[in-house]
Formats: structure tokens, sequence, C-alpha cells
């Protein structure tokens, strides 16, 4: 399908969803956005839905100006996918010691490292600007910068809610590892204090919602956001990076007969900012729940944890930004979830997948999430699909 673009909004509000599915809370978030002196235009995505300040699955330019609402709290969050030499047939038929010793290379929930990760020791990890990363930190706002020593020992960790760790299998056979996570508590933690920062702008002090606070280019609070999200953008990407490499360890050990072999990573950020340029001008591009969506650029749109996942490639359509949507986007709260469903009816919509079935999961059951076909079918003018992929294991915090 092609956009449907919404009345009665300052600046045009193109939407990639059947507006009468899509949330009256979430409408008005949208309309809200469009108040922001500073907004060029606004896209939103087949997966989107309420969020806090700004709706998951939009995609926010602005001229001169950034809204750390519209970026999320998980700052860089992202996918990862990597295609293996692997065939379904060189897995074993019971996957559970598989999922445990991923589970014990890749801490999750709020677990951490014993110890930080040396990248130096990851078979293949590049690891040119390391240290240069690590000292702009010290660059960081100083209400954050006591949380070092739990950022190092998170690098390299899953986290909770819906970021996870899968091995799949695809279409013609190939089995491809991937993984969803994000800046983990020190992304979490500098979007929080900027926003609270914004918040106390005189220029923010009229605003239809106070979470919509927004960064005005040439000020020092500008400056000193875009050092901190920029630094958090490096640190989800490096998190990724490390998991992948200790999931690919996991798997030469436990694999090793049929000596696998990796692909290049497809990486993508959809919780972030980017400087782009549209119709002549340059702008801050702000995707909360969305992918880049480039010509020729590669992304990936997961669904739940019961469902199918999707390797895309994007097509450059302008009228989105060059933007797809992040995955099949929420169609109820986690409170909704927990209330309605059990841990009986996560086994039955998670049967064939080797992963947790415990009640503590529940809010992730794939009956909580969009249809991913529906949403894949609504964005057919953004991306096209490279390869369909199932998980055999989920790894969830």
């Amino acid at each position: 399908m092609s956009y449907t673009e919404v009345p009665g909004a300052r600046v045009p509000i193109r939407m990639w969803a059947d507006p009468a599915t899509v949330e009256p809370v979430a409408l008005r978030q949208l309309q809200n956005v469009t108040t922001l002196p500073w907004v060029q235009g606004l896209a939103v995505m087949p997966d989107v839905h309420f969020g806090k300040g700004a709706t998951v699955g939009s995609v926010i330019a602005m001229r001169g100006a950034v809204c750390p609402a519209a970026v999320g709290v998980d700052i860089g969050c992202g996918m990862s996918a990597v295609r293996t030499s692997l065939r379904a047939e060189d897995l074993p038929g019971d996957l559970s010691r598989l999922r445990r010793k991923i589970e014990d290379a890749i801490p999750v929930g709020f677990a951490m490292h014993d110890d930080p990760v040396d990248p130096v020791r990851l078979h293949g990890l590049p690891t040119a600007g390391w240290d240069d990363f690590w000292g702009r930190f010290q660059g960081v706002a100083e209400a954050v910068k006591f949380r070092q020593g739990r950022a190092l020992k998170q690098m390299g960790t899953l986290g909770s809610g819906n970021h996870f760790v899968e091995l799949c299998v695809d279409t013609s056979g190939s089995v491809w590892l991937m993984l969803h996570s994000g800046s983990r508590n020190i992304g979490k933690e500098l979007a929080e204090y900027h926003i609270g920062q914004a918040q106390k702008l005189a220029h923010n002090q009229n605003l239809v919602d106070r979470d919509l606070a927004v960064f005005i280019a040439d000020t020092p609070q500008m400056a000193a956001y875009r050092h901190d999200l920029f630094w958090a953008q490096e640190y989800a990407r490096h998190n990724r990076e490390i998991m992948m490499a200790l999931f690919k360890d996991v798997i030469r050990k436990e694999l090793k007969k049929a000596k696998p072999t990796f692909e290049p990573e497809i990486s993508c950020h959809h919780n972030y900012v980017a400087e782009e340029r549209y119709e002549g001008v340059d702008l801050l591009v702000t995707r909360k729940g969305a992918i880049r969506a480039g010509g020729g650029e590669y992304g990936i749109i997961p669904g739940s944890m019961g469902t199918g996942s999707y390797i895309v490639r994007g097509l450059g359509n302008e009228d989105s930004f060059n933007s797809a949507s992040h995955g099949a986007g929420r169609r109820m709260s986690r409170n909704a979830a927990k209330k309605r469903f059990s841990a009986e009816d996560l086994a039955h919509q998670t049967r064939g997948v080797e992963c947790r079935k415990d009640s503590g999961v529940v809010d992730e059951i794939p009956a909580a999430y969009k249809p991913i076909e529906q949403v894949m079918e609504q964005q057919r003018d953004l991306v096209e699909v490279v390869a369909h992929l199932k998980q055999v294991i989920c790894v969830k915090g």
C-alpha cells in the first residue's frame, strides 16, 4: 500500500497504516508532534503504537532541533543478523542444550558479565577505536559518569523486555543468528537525564505535551545531548557486536563437526537520530521504532517470539524519509497481555520453538503483537523481502 495522509495537521502526516486501526491516544500523539514549529514532516510506520511523548513507529524530521522522546529511552536499540553456512539438518533434534549454552554465554535480564568482556579475546571482532570510544565516555553528563563500571560489565548483555537472541532457519533451509538489544541501562539513564534537561528550557514551557521538549541547534544543551546521544548509539552497536561474537563462539563449539562459517553481519538501529537531507533541506531525523530503508540498504524486521522475521532491502522511498517499520508492533500493552493470557497460551503459541514458556514472559506472547505479515504488506513500497526467517530457538530476558 502507499501512505494515507492524515488531515488537520500543520505539516504532512504520511501514514503506512490504516488510521482506523491506530489507537486514538497514538493519533493524538502524532497530532501533538506536528505542533512543534521545528517539524518538517512526519512518517508513520505500519507498526505504530502509543509511546512516551512520541509514538513508537514514527519518523520525525526536524529543522535545527531534536526531541529526545522521539528517539526513545533505549538509545540505539536495534537488530543484528548473520547468515551461516549451516543448514537446518545440521541442527540437533533437541535444541535445549544449545539454548542453555547461549544463555550461559550472554547474560539476560538484569544480569551482567562478572568482568568486562575483552573484545581482543573474541574471534573476528574488530577492535579499532575501542579505546577512543571509552575515552569519549569522559565527556558524557556528569550525572551519569558514575555508571561507567556498570556500563562496562553490561556491554555484551541482552537486557529484558522485547530483547531477544534467536537461532532461525529461512525458507531455503539456511540457519541464521539474530539478536535485538540496545544501549542497556547507560543509554536509558542518558536519555532520561537529557529529557529532564530539555523540559527545564524556556522554549519548552508551553508545549501541548511536556514530553515533547526539544533541544535547539547551536546551544550548549544541544551540543551536550548530541555528544551523549551519538556515544550511546555507538555503545548499542558495540553491545550487539559483542553479543553476536559470543553467539558465534557458542555455535562454533556446539556444532563444530559442521564447521560453521558466517557471512558479514547485517545491523540496523531502530531508535536513533541521523543527519539527512531531503528536498534540499538539512534535517535531524529521529526514528523511534523504525529502521532506515534507503535504496539497497539492508534491514531487519522481526515478528514476535512465535512468528517469523524478515531480512529486507530498502526501496529508498523519500515520502517515508527512507524508513520502514522496526517490527510487528504491539497491539496491546504488557499489562493487558498478562491479564488476558496464561503460560499455557504462551506454550501453545510458541509451539515448535525452544524458548521460555513461563508466566515471566507472557507479556511477550505472539498475540500481543500485530501480525507481521500484515505489517509487511502495508509497506511494500518501502522495502523488498530478501529472506523470511522462522526462529527455532528464542532466548528472552
